[in-house]
């Protein structure tokens, strides 16, 4: 077993689509395509602005997200409804699988590792519930993954040496660039979605979190 196991937070451990609900509350009918058209934004900003150098926090492109998104789809978006969104973020659900994996895998250390700032990503754990040795965010390095520093950021936090930290993502490009790095990496692929080609393959790929 790994001594530590380090987890991405959106998408791996919490249902970023969970927002949908409260989109179509708002905008009727367009809940889906404004979920899924904002997740994809947010992180192509955080790609952009890696490589350009200009970093700004998740909570910040989060939202600069939603407003581009609700611009490209016709939406009427007030100071209001975006904070009404953006709060969703602070509670979005658990997968059903995420807080019984975790404890059957206490013994090992366990932590996030997260792009999340942390004035989202500390009350989002809070609001779970879910018990960690770590939560750590990309914002003291002011660069957001797959840059490896951000994935030496938990071997340094958890000293542990890197070939004994198992990675574990439902973002492929987020699971091979740690892969890139040297971690051991468990692919969470609810999708069966095929593997991303960027020249690294995933250690284990699974369908959910309850079989880690």
């Amino acid at each position: 077993m790994s001594r530590a196991l380090v987890f991405d937070a959106y998408g791996t451990l919490f249902d970023v689509h969970s927002v949908r609900a409260r989109c179509d509350a708002l905008w009727p009918g367009k809940g889906a395509q404004l979920s899924q058209l904002w997740r994809t934004k947010q992180l192509e900003y955080t790609w952009q602005r890696s490589l350009m150098r200009r970093y700004e926090p998740f909570s910040k492109v989060t939202r600069d997200a939603l407003e581009y998104c609700c611009a490209a789809l016709g939406l009427a978006l007030d100071a209001g409804k975006a904070d009404t969104l953006m709060d969703e973020y602070l509670r979005l659900a658990l997968y059903p699988d995420a807080k019984s994996a975790l404890e059957k895998l206490r013994g090992a250390k366990l932590a996030i590792l997260s792009n999340g700032s942390p004035d989202m990503l500390d009350p989002l754990v809070a609001h779970s519930g879910l018990r960690l040795d770590a939560v750590l965010s990309v914002h003291e390095l002011r660069a957001y993954k797959p840059a490896p520093q951000v994935y030496q950021l938990a071997v340094d936090k958890l000293a542990v040496p890197k070939e004994q930290i198992e990675f574990v993502s439902s973002n492929c490009w987020d699971a091979l660039g740690a892969k890139s790095f040297g971690f051991r990496v468990c692919w969470i692929n609810r999708a069966g979605a095929p593997v991303d080609r960027l020249g690294f393959t995933p250690d284990r790929i699974l369908e959910g979190l309850a079989t880690l």
